[in-house]
């Protein structure tokens, strides 16, 4: 396995392009939309999982000899990690669904509940073991940036009167002993005096004992760096309100696609029982996120880095994929894209394109995981 990490690493940009390649290619596989071929869904997970080993390996190079454990807990260079795990569970899901068609027909949601549910599972303790940071695409990507908006008022007065405040201490230091009288000569020179003998203390034969323990406890000791994650507990009684509103909504957002599929499979995928509960589900989630300078106390504000701010926007964006999704697609958008289609059919090659893309949207639109937004 070192050889072939070695190997990748080696070799990152001729892996990264043969694996994008690949993955674009099974959008041409015959068959793709069958709902009995298995075959070229098999193929693409298959790819998939591929892909995201690679990129995975290629995403953890070791830099330093020391190897970094994350909040989680987890070794950034292991195999095996809490995205990993989630994107690995991405590729597989929808030969699962295929699969599951085939064998199962209806009862396929059975086994897509249980997707949605290890998904749910994962995310939740990946949510959890990063000290309850915001999961970056679906928990896929680590949240590993603590640079807060640093254009908040708050955050610059607050910066600007700690500086002041830490000016005003060492100048009060220097201006302790006034080398003009007898008194701060004397304390100037105890002082000198103190330093050198703290030098000569560190610098002396005698503290190589010291120094060679200390070797030797750091040879024993792993080379980890070990952080410290932040408890529930320590998030709601640092942000009080506002910190149990935004776990809140972190978890709705978790478990939307899973309340989804267990009110498809109660009422059944015609029904706008579960696209209106969806839909108010990733309503209040977003509401919440959104919002949370509204509730609580002004001292207490949750300040979101810029990757955290992007991904709020492309949570927004995927409500879209409510266009796509049953019974609104069936009445409403099916029908604009048909009707737009037959428009533009005598038009050549803007025609034929316009038909491939319905084509595929349709066939896109009839895999529960192509839309799931999961």
């Amino acid at each position: 396995m070192e050889a072939y990490k070695q190997w990748v690493w080696r070799n990152r940009e001729y892996v990264h392009s043969i694996g994008s390649l690949a993955n674009g290619l099974t959008w041409l596989l015959p068959e793709k939309f069958s709902a009995s071929e298995i075959g070229p869904e098999a193929v693409t997970a298959f790819l998939g999982i591929f892909t995201t080993i690679n990129e995975h390996i290629i995403e953890n190079v070791p830099t330093t000899p020391a190897a970094h454990v994350g909040p989680s807990g987890t070794d950034s260079s292991s195999s095996l990690s809490y995205p990993l795990l989630i994107s690995i569970l991405k590729d597989l899901e929808t030969v699962v669904e295929v699969a599951a068609e085939h064998f199962y027909g209806d009862k396929k949601w059975n086994f897509i509940i249980a997707t949605e549910a290890m998904k749910a599972v994962i995310r939740i303790a990946l949510f959890r073991n990063t000290g309850y940071k915001m999961l970056l695409h679906g928990g896929e990507t680590p949240n590993d940036d603590d640079d807060k908006d640093t254009n908040q008022p708050e955050l610059q007065q607050n910066r600007a009167g700690n500086l002041d405040r830490r000016n005003h201490r060492f100048g009060n230091q220097q201006n302790i002993y006034n080398p003009w009288n007898s008194e701060g000569r004397a304390m100037s020179a105890l002082s000198s005096f103190g330093q050198n003998a703290r030098t000569r203390t560190t610098t002396s034969p005698t503290s190589g004992w010291s120094r060679r323990n200390q070797h030797q406890q750091a040879v024993i000791e792993p080379e980890k760096i070990k952080e410290k994650r932040r408890t529930l507990s320590e998030l709601i009684s640092e942000k009080g309100v506002k910190g149990a509103l935004f776990v809140m909504g972190e978890v709705l957002f978790i478990t939307r696609p899973l309340i989804y599929v267990l009110f498809i499979r109660r009422y059944g995928i015609k029904s706008w029982i579960p696209w209106a509960i969806s839909l108010s589900v990733d309503a209040l989630g977003m509401g919440i996120l959104s919002n949370l300078k509204l509730w609580g106390e002004e001292s207490k504000q949750i300040h979101f880095s810029q990757p955290e701010r992007d991904e709020l926007r492309r949570r927004k964006l995927l409500w879209a994929l409510y266009l796509m999704r049953d019974p609104f697609f069936t009445k409403y958008t099916r029908q604009k894209l048909e009707s737009s289609q037959k428009k533009v059919e005598p038009v050549p090659l803007i025609g034929f394109l316009t038909e491939k893309i319905v084509e595929l949207l349709v066939g896109a639109q009839s895999r529960y995981t192509y839309i799931s937004g999961s």
